[in-house]
């Protein structure tokens, strides 16, 4: 009896380089490489089969990659999807059908990975960007890709909050101004009540050297005008009415990286940020 084995060769998707998709590469190569580097505190294993699907020249980031500064920021990367899980799946225990609704979503699958089986899942981003992940991540009965501009709030109705709703977004405010995101923010408030948005941020002068590379490509002055926080009550709570709002240590507030796999100096670095 002979056996006849076909082998089907997924056809790649191309990404171009500038271009918005880009956008989805850095922060899926940090997933990919802090699975391999801290399986005990992190495992995507997800984005590994997505980066072999992906046309995409990763030389340059292959080269960094035994950087000390390239896997600190991949550490970085991979705590705080953990840190934003945390939180969701805490929302999901007193909600637990609850819209799931991750902004500025690239390929991440930080909603998927807190599915309890009975919330909906919504990722949303630039239609570019979603056009990559239908292909790759296709949605689901329950999981639902939307391609908007967070701006245009618009997107509110596609979102069914009837059983509460939780909100995150990674790495996303930083290229926002203040003033989009007070206005976007107040709105998710008034229409949204009851719902909890997570996000991360940072100081000015953090902010300054993150998005510096792209505030140049854009030719753009004013780099104070994007959203930072210096003073939680001052820069969120005193505009923001009729809303708690609290933090919590980044990095450090959820996890205490004592895994022989993290560095004595990645500990110093994320004690002192």
């Amino acid at each position: 009896m002979s056996v006849s084995i076909y082998v089907l060769d997924m056809e790649k998707i191309h990404i171009e380089k500038n271009t918005v998709q880009e956008t989805l590469i850095i922060p899926l190569y940090a997933r990919k490489l802090c699975t391999e580097l801290y399986p005990n505190l992190f495992c995507d294993k997800k984005s590994t089969e997505l980066i072999e699907r992906l046309d995409y020249d990763f030389s340059a980031l292959e080269k960094k990659s035994a950087s000390t500064m390239q896997r600190f920021g991949a550490l970085e990367v991979a705590m705080r999807q953990n840190d934003i899980a945390y939180e969701v799946r805490n929302y999901l225990k007193l909600h637990p059908k609850a819209a799931v609704v991750n902004l500025g979503c690239g390929l991440d699958q930080t909603g998927e990975s807190c599915d309890n089986g009975v919330c909906r899942i919504y990722n949303l981003d630039f239609p570019d960007v979603i056009l990559v992940r239908n292909q790759l991540l296709p949605g689901t009965e329950r999981v639902c890709n939307l391609g908007v501009d967070l701006n245009d709030t618009a997107w509110f109705d596609k979102i069914d909050a009837a059983n509460g709703a939780v909100f995150f977004a990674a790495g996303v405010f930083y290229y926002f101004r203040k003033t989009e995101v007070q206005s976007l923010f107040a709105k998710m408030a008034k229409r949204f009540p009851g719902g909890m948005l997570v996000f991360d941020t940072a100081g000015r002068r953090a902010v300054k050297l993150m998005i510096k590379t792209w505030v140049k490509q854009a030719h753009i002055q004013d780099v104070d005008a994007f959203f930072y926080v210096e003073d939680l009550q001052k820069d969120i709570g005193e505009w923001l009415q009729n809303t708690d709002v609290s933090s919590r240590g980044y990095m450090l507030g959820y996890n205490d990286l004592k895994d022989n796999s993290v560095s004595g100096l990645f500990r110093f670095l994320f004690n002192e940020g």
